[in-house]
């Protein structure tokens, strides 16, 4: 049972942790834009978390207008995209320019019959059921929607965390090594000489015990 329940926590934090990284890494769409639009948004405790926290000076609202790009993907794929700045916070993209993302947009709107490609790098989901999207960082047109873009900042990124997840388990397998072992060791060799002190003084308490019921016994035979 407990075997199960260790188990079941483990992968309960790596789904985490892979949820954490796909929402935060950015991600790369090959689209056309077809339009942008600013709408007001009802943000509710479902999807509130999802959008960056208002201006600096403007107090948090339940309703917020929201610059929306839409666009669709080679195959058809309808994509929407938010367009709001992260500031300071998180996720660290340090995004302050999204009029000029919507400016871009807007310059890169086309038709099917002669549509321009863009690579929009973004971050986040797109859920219908609690109305939350991705949000545009960046806007570059491409050549066409043919063109592979390798995700050097998340290959890079990666391997750092890898590279320090290895780190910290090294470290941490030479402190275990060096300090941990030695001193349950230590606390163990303490524990089963207390033991063995208590297992001897239990035998002389019976042996001292036996000997004065053997003495006593002696004397009701006298009586």
């Amino acid at each position: 049972m407990w075997t199960r329940i260790k188990w079941g926590g483990r992968i309960v934090l790596v789904l985490i942790v892979l949820g954490f990284f796909h929402y935060t890494l950015p991600q790369r769409d090959i689209v056309r834009i077809v339009g942008v639009r600013q709408e007001p948004m009802s943000l509710g405790w479902e999807n509130r978390i999802f959008y960056a926290r208002s201006d600096a000076g403007m107090a948090e609202s339940d309703t917020r207008t929201i610059k929306l790009i839409d666009a669709f993907t080679a195959d058809g794929a309808a994509r929407v995209y938010r367009n709001e700045d992260t500031g300071w916070g998180w996720p660290p993209y340090f995004k302050l320019d999204s009029q000029n993302v919507q400016a871009i947009a807007q310059d890169q709107t086309s038709t099917e019959a002669a549509p321009k490609w863009v690579a929009i790098t973004h971050y986040g989901w797109r859920s219908e059921l609690i109305t939350i999207f991705p949000n545009a960082v960046s806007i570059i047109p491409v050549d066409d929607e043919n063109v592979r873009l390798i995700p050097w900042v998340n290959i890079i990124l990666l391997t750092f965390l890898a590279f320090g997840v290895f780190m910290i388990r090294k470290m941490w397998l030479q402190f275990r090594e060096r300090m941990v072992d030695p001193a349950l060791a230590d606390v163990g060799e303490t524990f089963d000489a207390v033991g063995a002190r208590a297992e001897a003084a239990k035998k002389e308490a019976r042996g001292f015990f036996g000997r004065l019921g053997a003495w006593l016994g002696t004397w009701r035979a006298k009586r």
